[in-house]
């Protein structure tokens, strides 16, 4: 019945009467480089529109007639056409530099341009505000190719995660504005800690592969690069609030100045975030503020950006045991599990993360441009955590002698503490020295140090101690030092693209790790990252590509902690090849990429979690992905729209060999596998979005999403030869296979805009996840061993929620 309902959701659409005209088009700077953020007008009637992340705009449901086009973008001469208008037109426009710099440079030397040899997305300010209910930022782009996201809590709110072609989000690079987000150690991105900064970012362009060089850690999956807010020419004020299922709600206040005098211009947002989550005591209380000044001068803008967010998150990272999901109960939650059978109530995850960023751009002539950032970050937060009985030596104590009693256990409250600093310098040089030839230099230097400790805060025993006793302390530092040139030269049809990168890493730390053992390692690399492409250009509206790209990347600090230094993890090598075919016009834009990504040394997940529910990885010396991505959007009508996305892949280890803990004799099982699958990466990734607007500034959305089974460990299900599933288990199938189902969701957005007199704009939106409450699983851990003569799978997963829903209110003054 579901899918016969999906179905008659989107034959039933009605279809636009064929009367109303539309003027669509591209804006572009004389390179052909998309300009996102133009402005674009025309009169009778006064209409306006702002160009999405390719440039494109569109103005519909316009009568035959006479039209003015206005475009105009900071840094640039705006243009005027005059349309006289009897059919659908495409109207593409470049534009010309002008006397001021424009804003795109901070970013534009990290990213692919309008026709580079590499695979792309870009999501636009719009495209994030039709979904950003107060989910985190993987959610948001969950409808892009290649993107598989899940969540911790269920709902979206709180700790999520993002694979982008099976790749967790340590190989998925992320910057904003050119600045490097991803954690120096753990090499993951945390948006848990950057509540709604969806809100105050412009754009966005997310690469797959390789890619372009850019600054932090390799992109092994892919990149994500950000661009916050830039310039509004007019002062706003904008309130937005959602509520909804699992008394989730999302306050955001944003107001800006517009630009005063012709020079200065100052920006802000608060924000509050809270959830009670799907799964049981996954709460989630999340702040953040974005304040965002800037001066632009006749050939230079200077804008100081300063953001933080505030995470206060109940522990859910353990997921849902195996035997629970099997008996129904899919949200239990058992950490903070005290002896009185009731639950700690400050299990809670707590961390602040500050942003402090100065980024200047300078128009040094009208063939160079200079762009340059000064940043600084400070994170510091604990994990608190109830631990019953739990051995005193564990924490360097003697047993306590009172009267004739000795205390080996006890149960004891700790604090594990991260107090860290990253900061350094971004910068990138743009020469143009001829319209056909595009030269880029940048590079960055980075400085890291983190303090990881513990505390002990409670224990119900004597142990000894006094308050905040320290047992363990373990320092780090981080050096990342990179420079990299990139060439593009137009020559007739083709465009030659060349790319190099160097980077040096030294990391260190030092003391006594968690476990008390000792904790010092260092380690020295050097990465050299060389890319070249070729495209070729049929028109305006169609090119073919094709590129091959070296990667390197450095193993994290789990990598190495869960190692000894005899047996140190090794940095991964990555050949990516790709080849595509793009094409552009009013009616369909799409395109088809073909990958081949073969990997040296990959680190893959095990399948299991450490304590803190981070996955446990293994170098394996021979493995690859290989896949084919689709993407395309059509304009059925001017008022009914079909995007569509597909991923087609295979994802091996070549001989790969699994150990299974024996406890019967403490001996180790080893079962070997000529090609297996590798991890947490679907054969198969679908998406579709059937939009249809039937009034002026509403729309009705039906979002679905597929994902194919998923290994959770690189087994593909098979145990060790001679050992079956042990017998107890074999009636549950979540505890006898080591394995995600595959699963198909629904989701249905509705959005209403409109304005009176008082009010530029009026916003009603309505979000409801999980439309047809599918019960599935989107992540989870295994501890497979033997015991008894028989594997015995220890599974962990997490449910997703079923049907849920958000509302939103949004006013624009």
């Amino acid at each position: 019945m579901k899918f016969l309902f999906a179905a008659i959701t989107a034959l039933l659409l009605p279809v636009l009467a064929s009367a109303q005209l539309s003027i669509t088009g591209q804006v572009t700077n004389q390179m052909g480089e998309a300009l996102p953020g133009a402005s674009i007008s025309i009169i009778n009637p006064a209409r306006s529109t702002v160009a999405d992340a390719a440039g494109k705009y569109d103005f519909t449901n316009l009568k035959a007639g006479n039209y003015t086009l206005k475009v105009s973008y900071i840094g640039y001469q705006p243009a005027t056409k005059n349309i006289v208008l009897k059919t659908n037109e495409v109207v593409n426009i470049a534009l010309n530099n002008g006397t001021l710099t424009a804003e795109e440079v901070t970013v534009s030397s990290t990213r692919a341009s309008k026709n580079a040899p590499t695979a792309y997305t870009n999501v636009s300010k719009k495209d994030l505000a039709k979904n950003n209910f107060g989910q985190d930022l993987p959610y948001l782009l969950n409808q892009t190719p290649s993107v598989v996201v899940s969540s911790d809590a269920g709902a979206g709110i709180g700790y999520t995660g993002i694979r982008i072609r099976g790749s967790d989000a340590t190989r998925v690079n992320v910057t904003i504005n050119g600045i490097p987000y991803n954690d120096s150690e753990s090499q993951g991105s945390y948006f848990v800690d950057l509540p709604d900064i969806a809100s105050s970012i412009d754009n966005i362009q997310i690469q797959r592969g390789v890619g372009t060089s850019t600054n932090g850690a390799g992109a092994f999956g892919g990149s994500i690069n950000i661009q916050t807010t830039t310039r509004r020419d007019t002062a706003y004020a904008e309130i937005n609030t959602s509520a909804g299922s699992y008394g989730s709600i999302k306050n955001t206040v944003s107001a800006g100045t517009g630009l005063l005098d012709g020079h200065f211009s100052l920006d802000g947002r608060l924000s509050r975030i809270h959830s009670n989550g799907y799964i049981d005591r996954a709460s989630s209380n999340l702040k953040s503020f974005f304040l965002s000044g800037a001066w632009y001068g006749k050939n230079s803008t200077l804008r100081a950006n300063v953001f933080s967010g505030y995470e206060t998150t109940y522990q859910a990272w353990n997921g849902v045991p195996d035997y629970m999901i099997g008996e129904g109960n899919r949200t239990y939650n058992e950490l903070g599990l005290m002896s009185d059978g009731s639950y700690y109530k400050n299990q809670v995850d707590n961390y602040t993360q500050n942003h402090y960023q100065l980024l200047y751009d300078q128009k040094l002539s009208d063939k160079l441009s200079f762009s340059g950032a000064l940043h600084y970050t400070k994170g510091k937060g604990y994990y608190e955590e109830f631990r019953p009985g739990d051995n005193v030596s564990g924490y360097g104590l003697a047993p306590v002698i009172i009267g004739a009693d000795t205390i080996n256990t006890t149960d004891l409250v700790r604090r594990l503490w991260l107090d860290n600093d990253f900061y350094g310098v971004t910068y990138a040089l743009k020469y143009q020295p001829q319209n056909n030839l595009n030269l880029n230099l940048g590079g960055a230097y980075n400085q890291y140090s983190g303090a990881h400790y513990g505390n002990i805060i409670y224990t119900k025993e004597s142990a000894g101690i006094g308050p905040d006793y320290e047992y363990y302390r373990d320092n780090a530092k981080k050096k990342d030092f990179n420079i990299f040139g990139r060439a593009e030269w137009h020559l007739s049809k083709f465009l030659l693209y060349a790319d190099v990168q160097y980077r040096h890493i030294s990391y260190s730390f030092f003391g006594i790790d968690k476990n008390l053992n000792n904790a010092q390692q260092t380690a020295e690399l050097n990465f050299f990252n060389p890319k070249a492409g070729i495209t070729y250009q049929f028109n305006e509206h169609s090119n073919v590509y094709a590129s091959f790209a070296v990667g390197n990347h450095e193993p994290n600090r789990d990598d190495y902690v869960d190692s000894p230094p005899q047996n140190r993890p090794k940095s991964e090598n990555l050949k990516d090849i790709e080849a595509g075919y793009r094409i552009s016009s009013s009616v369909f834009t799409g395109g088809i990429n073909a990958f081949y990504m073969l990997y040296k040394n990959q680190l893959v997940l095990t399948g299991s979690l450490n304590d803190v529910g981070s996955p446990v990885r293994t170098n394996v010396k021979d493995s690859y992905r290989a896949g084919v991505e689709l993407d395309g959007k059509v304009k059925i009508t001017s008022q009914l729209n079909w995007g569509v996305t597909a991923t087609l892949s295979t994802n091996k280890i070549k001989n790969y060999e699994q150990f299974f803990s024996n406890y019967d004799d403490g001996t180790l099982v080893g079962e070997k596998f000529a090609k297996t699958d590798i991890a947490f990466s679907p054969s198969f990734i679908g998406s579709s979005v059937i939009s249809y607007s039937p009034v002026k500034g509403g729309e009705i959305a039906f979002i679905s999403k597929y994902i194919s089974k998923q290994y959770v460990d690189n087994t593909m299900n098979r145990n060790p030869e001679g050992f079956d599933i042990a017998p107890e288990n074999a009636a549950n199938p979540y505890a006898v296979n080591r394995y995600l189902k595959g699963y198909f969701v629904s989701d249905v957005r509705l959005r209403y805009n409109f304005s009176v007199k008082s009010v530029k704009n009026i916003g009603l939106g309505l979000q409801v996840n999980n439309i047809f409450s599918k019960k599935y699983e989107a992540n989870g851990a295994t501890y497979p061993d033997i015991e008894g003569g028989h594997v015995v799978n220890y599974n962990y997963f997490f449910p997703q929620a079923p049907r849920n829903f958000m509302a939103s209110l949004s006013l624009n003054f």
